[in-house]
């Protein structure tokens, strides 16, 4: 890749490809991005009157997609959902297994970080307000579909899921989306091309 093709300015970019190209760099970009969003699951706070804990996985899966781009965050998710459905402890708390009531979070997470990593190409993290957009968007794809796997799985009404399984984690998310919107625009401003 010529240098004029990896600056930042210019669209199609993520900030992986500022590294140099090779299917072993690709792999393990795909590898690390499970291993980041598993380990951050771990850091899993549970909340009262939900069966849903506030975690850090969410956060990961954004800046996976955002950094990897649509592919590679797809294929880092995918590797993520697949691995711990089979039994890989790596889900909130140490969890493992498709049968979770908070599965479809994950599956929530898998459909965001695609997203976010296409809008990402577009240049969607490299402003401030930009990144702000960015990652509510995949905040709110992954509610879209957990809130009603979660609603499905546990029986409740889709208000009590809602109470149950939105409105706790939205404090939290305003706090993750500011602090993305510090670090993916400097890590741009800081690779400096």
């Amino acid at each position: 890749m010529s240098t004029a093709a990896a600056t930042p300015a210019r669209t199609g970019v993520v900030l992986a490809d500022l590294l140099p190209t090779s299917r072993v760099r690709d792999v393990a970009l795909v590898v690390g991005g499970a291993a980041l969003t598993g380990l951050a699951a771990q850091i899993a706070v549970p909340v009262p009157h939900s069966p849903v804990p506030v975690t850090g996985q969410t956060f990961a899966a954004l800046l996976v997609g955002t950094t990897l781009g649509a592919g590679r965050g797809f294929l880092a998710l995918a590797l993520y959902a697949l691995a711990g459905a089979a039994g890989v402890p790596w889900f909130a708390g140490g969890a493992s297994g498709a049968g979770s009531v908070s599965f479809g979070y994950v599956l929530g997470m898998l459909l965001a970080a695609t997203v976010v990593g296409a809008l990402a190409r577009r240049g969607g993290d490299r402003k401030v307000w930009r990144t702000a957009g960015t990652v509510v968007l995949g905040q709110a794809i992954i509610y879209a579909v957990g809130v009603p796997y979660l609603a499905l799985a546990t029986g409740m009404s889709a208000s009590a899921a809602l109470a149950a399984g939105l409105t706790p984690f939205l404090i939290g998310d305003v706090l993750k989306a500011a602090l993305a919107m510090g670090l993916l625009p400097s890590a741009w401003k800081l690779a400096g091309k």
